[in-house]
């Protein structure tokens, strides 16, 4: 879904009618076509945008292309996957959808989504980022265009890591992290709260080993956490999980780790840029002693792996203006309101060749390091009845009060498999 890390800084359904959550001012465009302009209607999430860049773009669009005219509305996450499949099934469907973009291949499912993939190389596809283009594509065709994204980096204390003598530009490598969190976990410092339940940050350890959540055969998909590889990178989340007092059987929004570094004595978090905000809201002292670097990968020259979170274009088929739906995406994704929006909204852009547009946000600038090397979750549409349940945090919370990690693994890989069946 759309960051539920975006959610813990500001994070991924309950039933809902089609009616718009909230439609735009007039600075939107109005309703309806009139003066023989075609009006696009465009539902874009809550907090996707600043009201302010969404009143410029839309501007800046119908100046550019004055035979046309934006409606936006903006829509609620809470329910809004059934809004969208209903919107699909319904003959008054949007224009365009901004979609999570780990909801794409649930919508794709349905056939109710715009085949996209001829627009892929016009739209510079080539170059977009690995954890928005995948999961925008289903069965072997793109139905979503990379519309942002973000990620989780490291959140630290600089005046901590002065004071243990650790260079945070230095961390490149994960064995180079480990031994600078051992120098910072001393005392009453805890050298980083990680909480036992953080399964985003375990996906990335996995994927640095080679591994997934789950891989498909023949059209199957299974659960694999009992494999090798994301046995190691569990090994690896225990390693680091030690190095400070994070709860073994909770997530990081129980209780908010942003909270827990406010009070002072934690050097480093896994968290959204967004979090360093909330934790010098919190605690005063901490503003100006907060920094961020990419979570390390296994070697010096590739960052560790990510969850990207973000969001999708799509294009329902039922829409009424598919080329002028087109003509607002290309130039939403494209080059010239992607480095806008980054800026504004300290996001990612779309793709690996502007990542220097946000290098004038350390945050930002962070996450763009580790987007390079971002994943998503498996492609299918099952895998939100995983995530429903999610018997990934119970598995790590077995294997840190002292379980076996292989037959702990092999248990969770059957729940996984059995979820994503039931969920197909």
């Amino acid at each position: 879904m759309k960051l539920r890390l975006l959610a813990a800084v500001s994070a991924l359904l309950m039933a809902a009618g089609l009616s718009a959550c909230s439609s735009s001012d007039p600075s939107s465009g109005a309703a309806g076509d009139g003066g023989g302009r075609t009006t696009i209607d465009v539902w874009l999430m809550r907090d996707s945008v600043s009201d302010a860049f969404r009143k410029e773009f839309v501007k800046g669009f119908e100046t550019a292309h004055p035979d046309l005219r934006v409606k936006v509305q903006i829509q609620e996450w809470d329910g809004i996957g059934q809004k969208v499949t209903a919107a699909l099934a319904s003959n008054d469907a949007p224009d365009v959808i901004e979609a999570g973009n780990t909801q794409v291949a649930q919508f794709a499912q349905s056939g109710g989504l715009l085949d996209l993939s001829d627009k892929v190389a016009e739209l510079d596809g080539e170059n977009w980022l690995k954890g928005l283009a995948e999961p925008g594509s289903y069965d072997g065709k793109q139905y979503g265009i990379p519309y942002y994204a973000a990620n989780r980096v490291v959140v630290y204390r600089t005046d901590l890591f002065k004071k243990a003598g650790v260079d945070a530009s230095a961390l490149t490598t994960r064995d180079q992290w480990i031994a600078a969190t051992e120098k910072l976990n001393k005392g009453a410092t805890q050298g980083i709260y990680l909480p036992g339940q953080n399964w985003y940050a375990l996906s990335g350890f996995i994927w640095d080993e080679g591994g997934d959540l789950a891989t498909e055969s023949g059209g199957t998909w299974k659960g694999a956490l009992d494999t090798p590889e994301a046995i190691r990178g569990v090994e690896f989340y225990q390693r680091l999980q030690a190095l400070g007092k994070g709860p073994k059987d909770a997530d990081e929004a129980q209780p908010p780790q942003t909270e827990v570094m406010a009070e002072g004595q934690v050097a480093q978090i896994i968290s959204a840029p967004g979090g360093a905000k909330l934790i010098a809201q919190a605690n005063p002292e901490l503003q100006g002693k907060l920094g961020f670097f990419p979570i390390p990968g296994k070697t010096a020259g590739t960052p560790g792996a990510v969850f990207t979170g973000g969001s999708d274009l799509v294009v329902p088929t039922v829409a009424r203006h598919h080329d002028a739906a087109l003509t607002f995406i290309k130039e939403l994704t494209g080059e010239t309101w992607q480095k806008k929006l980054a800026l504004a909204m300290s996001y990612v852009p779309n793709r690996t060749t502007l990542a220097d547009a946000v290098a004038s946000d350390p945050g930002a600038a962070a996450m763009a390091v580790g987007a390079a090397n971002g994943h998503a979750t498996p492609n299918t549409p099952g895998w939100a009845a995983v995530e429903a349940e999610n018997p990934i945090k119970d598995y790590l919370t077995a294997v840190l009060t002292g379980g076996d990690a292989k037959a702990e693994a092999a248990k969770a890989s059957a729940d996984i498999t059995r979820a994503m069946k039931t969920g197909s």
